[in-house]
């Protein structure tokens, strides 16, 4: 699913604003150096976080599988509602974020998550920021596939 919004902003040295906000949901595997050569404007500064399936399971022992799970619609909506508060907190203009669901193999790419800002700092941080709201809020499940057995992730990564 492909959503894009523009919300204005405040007017800056006499010109007017756009945030733009792309969440996509995939069950396909995606490239995200196409996504991003695709997505980019010509800000002066871009910061891109792109996450991988590891090949260990939480518990240390290899992981044939991750499958993952999303509340369609919910998702995607809170995921653009932090974006927007995190470009308007962080000073940035737009951002994109493509996560996958379904079922991953190790090394398969997981999380594409982009901003574009007027300086490097701003788009750093808000990257940053914008991933762990990810990670931490939004309606994302995970299941770890161990010798044909599959067990829920109770938590998340730390940093």
């Amino acid at each position: 699913m492909k959503l894009r919004f523009f919300h204005p902003l405040p007017e800056v040295e006499g010109m007017t604003q756009k945030l733009e906000i792309t969440v996509e949901i995939h069950s396909q595997p995606f490239d995200p150096w196409i996504q991003l050569s695709e997505w980019s404007s010509t800000a002066a500064a871009l910061a891109s976080f792109s996450g991988r399936v590891r090949d260990v399971a939480e518990h240390g022992s290899s992981l044939e599988a991750l499958e993952l799970t999303h509340y369609p619609g919910l998702c995607e909506s809170l995921i653009r509602e932090d974006a927007e508060r995190l470009l308007m907190a962080h000073g940035a203009t737009a951002a994109l974020v493509i996560h996958r669901v379904g079922r991953l193999s190790p090394h398969e790419v997981i999380v594409l998550v982009a901003i574009e800002a007027d300086r490097r700092g701003p788009a750093q941080r808000c990257c940053m920021a914008l991933l762990e709201a990810i990670k931490h809020q939004a309606p994302l499940w995970k299941k770890e596939w161990r010798d044909g057995q599959g067990t829920w992730v109770s938590g998340n990564t730390p940093l």
